[in-house]
């Protein structure tokens, strides 16, 4: 009888099963790493996208708001991308430029071949302000500044272009309202540079007015002192030479070599003369300080027939001799300001009559005015060559002069200009129909 025997145990059998379990275990542990690896990937992947949208959004926003044409093609000039401008602009949506020949969005075939022929010309530093014509929606053609940028591969090579525009009308109005704003700037400069001259000239001619009152006013009490004494000396020779004691020949022959008959025949003219000359020496003292008081901006009544008469008394003793000046003013003009100012434009106004009619044989000015509906309107008309056309419109502008350089600085209308407006008038010129140029002065009534 046989009797089975069951094989023996293979030695290999346990260490098998332990190199499996082994291996399984690593292919589970890379694929965990694998695993956490992507978990990282994605999440990276992630956070690159939201950032890659956020700058996609952010970059949508700029061109969105952007108010220039924008416009990025390829090298052969086919758009891919514009911005909410041009759609504007153009009056054709997005999808409806996309892919089209940029040279398509200009007037007609000539600015077509010019356009051709700058972009062929695209290098580096690209294309600035070159104005081509656009055709507009509405089918008008508008000339646009244009500006065209290359786009380059990180290799250097040309991969297309972005051309930005702005309608030339839009630059002009922005350039007008700079050269507006700088024009401004300047009048308020020469304004400034002006008023700190006349605080100085008005501290320097309240002194001199100042050192020049004391000695007038003791000329004038000295003179009127003589007077008196003059008076009392000739009654005193006249009872003298009535007595009968004093007839005798030595005091009359005295009285006739000491010429006492033509001192007291001329003693009273001359102190007459003397006393009118003090008091109006004391009179342009007066208007001196009235004309210094730079520190005074409190308005007050201001009698024009008195400012004008300085005015004309100041200008016309510089002034040749045959410079007329006729005032035809009826009294009592009065308004409400600083007389020192208006003074000013009042000589300005004499003064460039006078030199405009500086080469004539017999140069004049009429001033005359009125009061017309509650404004105190004052002509000063010469008879000089008139004020040139193109000249009347830029008259109140600073630094405008037709003198000779050195003559004229150009400051003297448009700092009256100012004078006239902050006491709420206003100062107007014209051609006299006759020939000449006239000047109007308007100022508001003082109200009582």
């Amino acid at each position: 009888m046989s009797t089975s025997v069951p094989p023996a145990e293979s030695p290999l059998g346990a260490t098998g099963e332990a190199i499996g379990e082994q291996a399984w275990i690593e292919v589970i542990q890379k694929m965990d790493e694998v695993y956490n690896d992507l978990l990282q990937y994605e999440v990276a992947l992630e956070e690159k996208n939201a950032a890659l949208e956020e700058s996609h959004q952010f970059i949508e926003s700029v061109l969105e708001s952007m108010s220039d044409i924008l416009i990025v093609c390829n090298r052969n000039g086919g758009i891919e991308e514009v911005n909410s401008s041009l759609q504007h602009f153009s009056g054709k949506s997005s999808a409806e430029l996309e892919h089209t020949p940029i040279f398509d969005l200009f007037a007609d075939d000539a600015e077509r071949a010019k356009a051709r022929q700058l972009f062929t010309r695209v290098g580096r530093d690209g294309i600035h302000d070159a104005e081509l014509y656009l055709r507009s929606g509405d089918g008008t053609t508008v000339p646009v500044s244009i500006n065209c940028t290359p786009r380059l591969s990180p290799t250097g090579k040309l991969m297309g272009m972005v051309v930005t525009g702005r309608p030339v009308g839009e630059l002009r109005r922005a350039y007008q309202a700079l050269r507006q704003a700088h024009d401004d700037l300047k009048r308020t400069q020469s304004q400034l540079l002006h008023a700190e001259k006349m605080v100085s000239l008005g501290r320097l001619v309240a002194g001199v007015a100042h050192e020049l009152n004391n000695p007038i006013s003791f000329v004038l009490g000295n003179v009127l002192s003589l007077q008196r004494y003059a008076g009392r000396i000739e009654r005193y020779l006249n009872a003298v030479h009535a007595c009968p004691a004093a007839a005798t020949p030595n005091l009359q022959t005295l009285r006739q070599e000491l010429r006492i008959d033509r001192v007291l025949h001329d003693m009273p003219p001359l102190i007459a003369g003397m006393i009118e000359g003090a008091e109006r020496t004391r009179d342009i003292v007066d208007a001196l300080k009235r004309f210094s008081a730079v520190d005074k901006t409190t308005p007050e009544r201001v009698n024009l027939n008195e400012v004008v008469e300085r005015s004309v008394r100041w200008v016309v003793q510089s002034a040749p001799a045959r410079f007329a000046v006729d005032v035809d003013l009826p009294p009592d003009l009065a308004c409400s300001g600083l007389s020192g100012p208006l003074q000013q434009v009042v000589m300005n106004l004499v003064q460039n009559a006078c030199d405009a009619t500086a080469s004539l044989a017999a140069p004049r000015l009429a001033i005359a005015g009125g009061v017309e509906d509650g404004m105190v309107r004052i002509h000063f008309a010469d008879n000089g060559p008139g004020i040139p056309a193109d000249n009347l419109p830029r008259l109140f502008e600073p630094f405008f002069t037709t003198k000779p350089v050195g003559q004229g600085t150009g400051l003297g209308l448009s700092i009256s200009y100012g004078i006239v407006e902050s006491h709420g008038g206003r100062l107007e010129a014209r051609n006299c129909e006759g020939g000449g140029a006239e000047f109007t002065l308007s100022l508001p009534v003082e109200s009582s």
